[in-house]
C-alpha cells in the first residue's frame, strides 16, 4: 500500500517543471530549477529535492523572487565575468554564465564567474559537476542567510555557507566532487528532521538562549552550529568575504536583514572559480589527470570512499530502477500542480 512509485528522471523533470510554470515561473527558470531539483532527488539528497519546491513557491509568492529576469552577461574580457540574476533564481543566471567562464579558463588557466543579485536554494554540487564535465576544475561557494553562529558565539551571524569542489577525471564516469555546508548540517536537514518529529543529534545547534539543543523547532528558533568549531567558523568567515564582500554582494547577515525572515529563499550572490589543470600544469612533466588518479586510487585502496559515492550510488540506481518516491511525495507533486501558489501558505 505505501510501494514507493518510480520515475525516470525526465518524468520527474517535467512534473517540477510544470509546478513551477504553474506557480508563474517564466520557462527559461522553471525548467533550469527543475533539471537542479530532480538531480537532488535522483541522487538521493532529499533535503535539496522535491523538499525544495514548496520553498520556491513561497519565496515566489512573497514577492521576494523575479518570476521572469532574463540573465545578464557581463564580460569586460578580464578573468572576471560576472553575471546581473536581477533577483531570479541562480541556476539560469549559472547556466548564462558558463560557456564564458569555461572558455576563458582555458585561455588563462583561472577564470571566476560572480553571480550577482541571485536567490539560492540549491546545494552547489550541480555547479561543480557541470564544469568538471567541459574538463576544468571548479570549486563553487555562496553565503546564505544567517543561521549559523559563530564559533563560542550564542546568535545566528553566519549562513550555513557552502563549498563545493570538483576534478575532472577524464574516461571516468563520475568526476571527483564534495559538497558541504560549514555548518554541522544543512538546514534543510534540521527542516526534516522536525517534519519527522526526530530529535537532533548533540551539538548541531543552539536555542535561541545560546544553551545546546536536540529540538529542531529550537535550533529553527536559535543558531546552527559550524562544523569542526572554530575551523568551520573561520571557513565560513572567509565564505562571507569572498562571495558576499568581495563580489559587492551580501553577507549572510546582509540577506536575512533584506528578507526578514527565514523561510523563504534568500538573495545574495555566488562566486564560481575555475581552473585548467592542462595550463597550470604546462611546461611540468606528468599528466596532471594521471596524478589525480594515482591520488584517489590510493585513499580507495586503504578503504575509504571518495566524497559523493553514495550519491553517485544512488544516481546509479536511479537510472536502472528509477526515482523512488514515497506515495506522500507523489501526493505533494500532484497538490502542487493542482493548486500553484494557492497551495502553499
Amino acid at each position: 500500500m505505501n510501494a514507493p512509485i518510480h520515475l525516470d528522471f525526465d518524468t520527474l523533470r517535467r512534473r517540477i517543471a510544470a509546478i513551477l510554470r504553474r506557480g508563474g515561473l517564466a520557462p527559461l527558470h522553471a525548467e533550469a530549477l527543475a533539471r537542479v531539483i530532480a538531480a537532488g532527488e535522483r541522487d538521493g539528497a532529499k533535503s535539496h529535492g522535491i523538499y525544495r519546491i514548496e520553498g520556491c513557491l513561497r519565496t515566489l509568492k512573497a514577492g521576494k523572487v523575479s518570476a521572469d529576469a532574463e540573465p545578464e552577461l557581463l564580460d569586460d574580457g578580464s578573468g572576471v565575468i560576472r553575471v546581473a540574476a536581477g533577483g531570479a533564481f541562480s541556476p539560469a543566471a549559472f547556466e548564462c554564465g558558463v560557456p564564458r567562464l569555461v572558455e576563458r579558463a582555458r585561455a588563462l588557466g583561472l577564470a571566476a564567474l560572480a553571480i550577482n543579485d541571485c536567490v539560492h536554494f540549491s546545494a552547489l554540487w550541480p555547479e561543480v559537476e557541470a564544469l568538471a564535465g567541459h574538463g576544468v576544475a571548479a570549486l563553487a561557494l555562496c553565503p546564505s542567510y544567517a543561521t549559523v553562529a559563530p564559533a563560542g558565539g550564542t546568535r545566528p551571524l553566519l549562513g550555513t555557507n557552502p563549498l563545493a569542489f570538483a576534478w575532472p577525471r577524464p574516461g571516468a564516469e563520475t568526476p571527483y566532487v564534495f559538497d558541504f555546508a560549514t555548518s554541522v548540517a544543512a538546514r534543510g536537514e534540521i527542516e526534516l528532521h522536525r517534519r519527522a518529529g526526530k530529535p537532533l543529534p548533540d551539538a548541531w545547534a543552539i536555542d535561541s538562549q545560546g544553551a545546546p539543543t536536540n529540538d529542531p523547532a529550537a535550533a529553527l528558533a536559535g543558531a546552527m552550529l559550524p562544523f569542526g568549531g572554530h575551523k568551520g567558523s573561520a571557513i565560513a568567515t572567509m565564505i562571507e568575504l569572498l562571495a558576499g564582500a568581495m563580489i559587492g554582494d551580501l553577507t549572510s547577515r546582509g540577506a536575512l536583514d533584506a528578507l526578514g525572515t527565514t523561510t523563504l529563499a534568500p538573495r545574495h550572490g555566488e562566486l564560481i572559480l575555475a581552473f585548467s589543470p592542462e595550463r597550470f600544469a604546462a611546461g611540468r612533466p606528468g599528466d596532471p589527470f594521471a596524478a589525480g588518479e594515482a591520488l584517489f586510487g590510493a585513499i580507495l585502496d586503504q578503504g575509504a570512499r571518495l566524497p559523493s559515492q553514495r550519491r553517485f550510488a544512488a544516481r546509479a540506481r536511479a537510472a536502472a530502477e528509477g526515482i523512488a518516491l514515497t506515495p506522500d511525495e507523489v501526493a505533494l507533486l500532484d497538490r502542487l500542480e493542482a493548486g500553484g501558489l494557492d497551495a502553499v501558505s
